[in-house]
């Protein structure tokens, strides 16, 4: 979805204002003061320069005509006081909304983005998301705190300027609004031409962002394979692209800037050539304005002052042009990023603690109680409670990623508790897709899903999701010590739950082998461990959060045989008493399963025990004795 750009502006307003009720009007109070405050010395100059004028032409002593004359330069300079003031306290208070508002702003994108569906990460480039949070942040910024502030004060200072041009002469005025008329022609023929670049700059440095964020990552990859080159080229591609569209950008930029200063320094001469044409007598101009006063030298004076100063804001304004274009776009995708639909959730069984006394399941509040689905009953208002046992069975399930090319078809199967269930198939063929409709990460097409006897679309995802454990081929471990990222599976666990976990999953013995044991500090995702001892952290992190059902997708293999002898140990006590899922290439790791599953292109082709199958010399016979390979 798009966030529409015209209504962007309004909304930014009205979002800052949410943030800060009482500190943005202020702001724009002080802001507002600090302009007309701006524009008001002109009118004391004018009655300077016509006192001075009077008691020249009078004659008049000085000590008679200097008190009319310091009392305007005394208004003068308390003109200019209080501009002081009212400037820096709204630079102060614009300094705690802009910083305040983007604070808010990134809350409220990354807890949004906690909420979206796994698609979304799927099909979005990690660094084109990571360009929401830096450059179209930082264009938002300066947005809120240059570029709005800069056009509020130029655009009420041009009308205070304005009126007060009229007052005093409409002829020289109307001088003034042909220039600017050509400033803005100007404006616009250059300055919205550099607009769409600047916005193709915006999309561009998302595609770069993303580009050096895949090749840091697969940096090892790349020095392997000699593929440096290779991974230059591909950036100088994009780069030139960047490239591209900022300097066509900035090139209409650029000329914008000299064009409307050099319009307004025609306009200065122009002026004072007309002002000075207008003050001869012989031509008896009659002075049109408000004021009603005649056309003088302390008219014309001033007023060329007020040109330069209502021309170089327009120039100001005209500059903010690109900026407001670059901070509506970084804006509209920001609200962009914040709009989009959460996970769509419509359980409402939850998993709960609970104890069993005569025969009866109910509700408590002891850690130590069992788990049970609390199903409330719409129809009459009841409440029913199912003893969690991890009994997971799929219908004639149809799944497709894209509409019209369907991936599963008719998965049909069943997992008693206690079971351990491998899926067998090469590449492609639905292993992990089977595991991520049982996590609800992607709802099926048709079909049912039921756990416990409870079709899934009825349980809360996070409840659901609780009861799962899943240990994934590729491993991703967190900033922070050996013992917080095993607590990562469950949050509340005591220090002796996470030691206990590496032991189950055999992880202990490197752990404590480390500088400081379970206090080792990990950055990086783990670059200072082998992978076979981030995955043994990975399975020990789903062992300390204790679900009944285990989803092991490809858990070992990165890991060394030796090791593997080690984490199949650990793995063994895991499942025992658990409903497991294991997804491998390796069939020696699923040769104990209670049942093994064959898929081939979304489809169940075979399904038994190793030994059954091997009779049976179909795919899974030559898969095991190498008659050809998964791949």
């Amino acid at each position: 979805m798009k966030t529409k750009k015209k209504g962007v502006l309004l909304r930014l307003l009205k979002t800052i204002h949410s943030f800060y009720p009482v500190l943005l009007p202020v702001a724009i109070a002080c802001i507002t003061l600090t302009a007309i405050v701006g524009a008001i010395p002109t009118i004391f100059m004018q009655r300077v320069i016509a006192n001075i004028t009077t008691a020249l032409e009078n004659g008049t002593p000085w000590s008679e005509a200097s008190g009319p004359i310091l009392t305007d330069l005394y208004i003068l300079i308390a003109m200019y006081v209080i501009s002081i003031i009212t400037g820096t306290i709204y630079y102060q208070l614009m300094a705690i909304i802009t910083q305040g508002s983007l604070e808010k702003l990134r809350d409220k994108m990354f807890n949004g983005m906690q909420k979206l569906p796994i698609k979304f990460f799927d099909t979005t480039g990690h660094g084109d998301i990571m360009s929401y949070y830096t450059n179209d942040i930082d264009t938002l910024r300066q947005l809120i705190s240059q570029t709005c502030p800069q056009i509020l004060i130029s655009g009420i200072t041009i009308l205070s300027v304005f009126i007060i041009m009229i007052y005093y002469c409409l002829w020289l005025t109307l001088v003034v609004l042909a220039g600017a008329a050509v400033m803005l022609i100007v404006t616009k023929r250059i300055g919205f031409g550099s607009a769409r670049y600047f916005v193709k700059q915006q999309q561009v440095i998302g595609e770069e962002e993303g580009y050096i964020e895949e090749m840091l990552t697969g940096q090892k990859v790349i020095k392997t394979f000699c593929h440096e080159e290779e991974a230059e080229a591909g950036f100088d591609a994009v780069n030139d692209r960047l490239y591209d569209a900022s300097r066509r950008a900035n090139r209409y930029a650029n000329m914008l800037a000299p064009a409307l200063f050099n319009i307004g320094n025609v306009l200065y001469v122009v002026l004072a050539v007309v002002g000075g044409i207008f003050l001869i007598p012989e031509l008896n101009v009659i002075n049109v304005s408000i004021s009603g006063m005649a056309l003088s030298i302390s008219v014309v004076v001033p007023f060329l002052n007020m040109a330069k100063q209502f021309t170089g804001n327009i120039n100001q304004v005209s500059q903010q042009v690109n900026s407001v274009v670059m901070g509506l776009a970084g804006t509209a995708r920001v609200f962009d990023l914040i709009d989009r639909p959460p996970e769509v959730d419509e359980g409402y069984v939850t998993l709960v603690r609970a104890r069993e006394e005569n025969g009866e399941i109910a509700e408590c509040a002891e850690r130590t109680g069992m788990w049970a689905w609390k199903h409330p009953h719409q129809a009459d208002g009841s409440v029913t409670y199912t003893k969690l046992q991890g009994d997971v069975r799929l219908f004639d399930v149809d799944f497709e990623y894209e509409e019209g090319k369907p991936v599963l078809h008719n998965i049909t199967l069943y997992a008693k508790p206690g079971q351990k269930v491998a899926f067998v198939g090469a590449t492609g063929a639905g292993k992990t897709t089977i595991t991520n409709l049982l996590n609800r990460f992607y709802d099926i097409a048709d079909g049912k899903i039921r756990y416990d006897g409870i079709n899934i679309n009825k349980i809360k995802k996070a409840d659901l999701r609780r009861s799962l454990g899943m240990v994934l081929q590729d491993t991703n471990l967190f900033t922070g010590t050996v013992m917080e990222n095993i607590r990562y599976g469950k949050l509340d666990a005591t220090d002796e739950d996470c030691i206990a976990a590496a032991k189950l999953a055999g992880a202990d013995d490197f752990i404590t082998r480390l500088p400081d044991g379970y206090n080792t500090f990990i950055t990086g995702n783990g670059a200072n461990l082998s992978q076979g001892q981030r995955q043994l952290l990975s399975i020990a992190r789903a062992a300390v959060a204790d679900p009944p059902v285990m989803i092991l997708d490809e858990a070992t293999s990165s890991i060394d045989t030796r090791t593997e002898a080690i984490v199949q140990r650990g793995m063994d006590a895991l499942m025992k008493g658990r409903t497991v899922f294991v997804i491998a290439h390796r069939l020696s790791t699923v040769k104990n399963s209670d049942v093994i599953i064959v898929l081939d292109h979304g489809r169940i082709i075979e399904r038994g025990t190793h030994e059954q199958l091997l009779e049976q010399k179909g795919q899974y016979y030559q898969l095991y004795t190498g008659a050809f390979e998964l791949e």
